[in-house]
């Protein structure tokens, strides 16, 4: 069994980071037939998601999201370009993000 585990931090607050989080479910769900969970709490959510030969979860904080799967046996081969591709989604989705938060300190300065 392989596993994978990919950190990344950012400066969106919970709220932005759960919206953020709610597409990558979808995407998951939508480009890899995943099955995803969504748990929001006070401080942290957690989705949680499974398909055949892959189960994880991806907790979503205020400053960083954790994710943490494992892969069969099948998938396992697979790692390095399974690893690749979550991460791809997980960044493009976060400089998705960045421009925005720019945009919203320029306009708070020149006002």
């Amino acid at each position: 069994m392989a596993d994978i585990h990919i950190e990344r931090e950012h400066a969106l607050g919970l709220p932005a980071a759960r919206k953020l989080a709610w597409k990558w479910a979808e995407q998951a769900e939508e480009e890899f037939d995943m099955s995803c969970t969504y748990e929001e709490g006070a401080r942290e959510d957690a989705v949680q998601f499974t398909r055949s030969g892959v189960s994880g979860c991806l907790r979503v904080e205020s400053d960083r999201f954790v994710l943490d799967a494992k892969l069969g046996f099948l998938l396992g081969a697979f790692k390095d370009r399974i690893e690749a591709e979550i991460v791809k989604n997980l960044d493009t989705l976060l400089a998705a993000k960045k421009p925005a938060a720019k945009k919203a300190a320029t306009k708070k300065k020149t006002a």
